[in-house]
């Protein structure tokens, strides 16, 4: 009898000890999920966005873009009975909400702003390498998702059916980037999520996008950049006449030499006489 007792006396810490050390671990986790910060003020464009996830004081996940959504919605038309189909257009607030989750191969950013009539959610996922079929690693947004309430007054004028309702993209694969490198596009690009609100196309319009979701070696600081094709194109537009202007002048001055060498070469050769009435005039 006091065997048992004094055996529970002692494995009471320990299960003490095991209860704290879960709620510990459990509070850690909560805590490294919220080490976020909003750094959209520093941005020069008022429509551009910065957010920065962080684990354990480090960087872990930097986005930065402006973000436009176009959402169809339901109103009434004039005879009460009939209904017709308005957009409306909404663009993330200053006053956003963040949070974000990082991980060796998935990483998350979520923002909700207007007591959390809207929330949008970016997904990333981290693909290995793959020798055998010569895939180098790369990361990707996977998924994008935006829930929002269409009887926000803000945005939504006398919406018929009013409620909450999520759009999500399908087999999404953007933003394809090498691991390592961050991804980067001054164009805007777009794209479409299909809304519960009986199946309505919503619209994403991305520009001004840096992202990068993994592997970030530096605080606060992307890496190397990885510019989107259109970018590319782009770049290459503006620089092509340069370069052609370059190799064109580049023509030019050698023509130019091998013309003045040619003259001077030219002129100094000494003239023989062809014939025997050359000799008439010599001396």
């Amino acid at each position: 009898m006091g065997g048992n007792v004094n055996f529970r006396s002692r494995a009471l810490p320990g299960v003490q000890g095991l209860v704290v050390f879960c709620l510990l671990f459990n509070i850690a986790q909560i805590l490294a999920e919220q080490e976020v910060e909003n750094l959209s003020g520093l941005s020069r464009n008022p429509e551009k966005d910065i957010f920065v996830v962080r684990e354990n004081g480090t960087a872990c996940l930097l986005a930065e873009f402006a973000a436009k959504f176009v959402v169809p919605y339901d109103v009434s038309a004039s005879n009460y009975v009939d209904l017709i189909t308005e957009q409306t257009s909404i663009q993330i607030g200053r006053g956003v909400n963040i949070k974000g989750k990082c991980g060796t191969h998935e990483a998350e950013l979520q923002l909700s702003w207007l007591n959390a009539a809207y929330t949008f959610k970016l997904f990333f996922s981290k693909e290995g390498h793959n020798a055998s079929k010569g895939r180098e690693a790369f990361w990707k947004m996977n998924k994008v998702q935006l829930m929002y309430d269409s009887a926000e007054p803000s945005h939504f004028k006398d919406a018929i059916n009013a409620g909450r309702y999520t759009a999500t993209t399908h087999h999404l694969s953007a933003l394809v980037t090498p691991v390592g490198r961050s991804y980067e596009c001054q164009a805007q690009q777009t794209l479409s999520l299909i809304s519960t609100d009986h199946q309505k196309a919503v619209t994403l319009l991305l520009s001004e996008v840096r992202i990068q979701p993994f592997d970030i070696k530096g605080d606060v600081f992307f890496s190397e950049e990885y510019k989107c094709p259109v970018d590319q194109r782009e770049q290459l537009e503006e620089t092509l006449p340069l370069i052609l202007g370059l190799v064109l002048g580049l023509v030019i001055v050698i023509t130019l030499a091998v013309y003045h060498i040619h003259h001077k070469l030219t002129a100094n050769q000494v003239h023989v006489p062809q014939d025997r009435s050359d000799y008439k005039h010599m001396g």
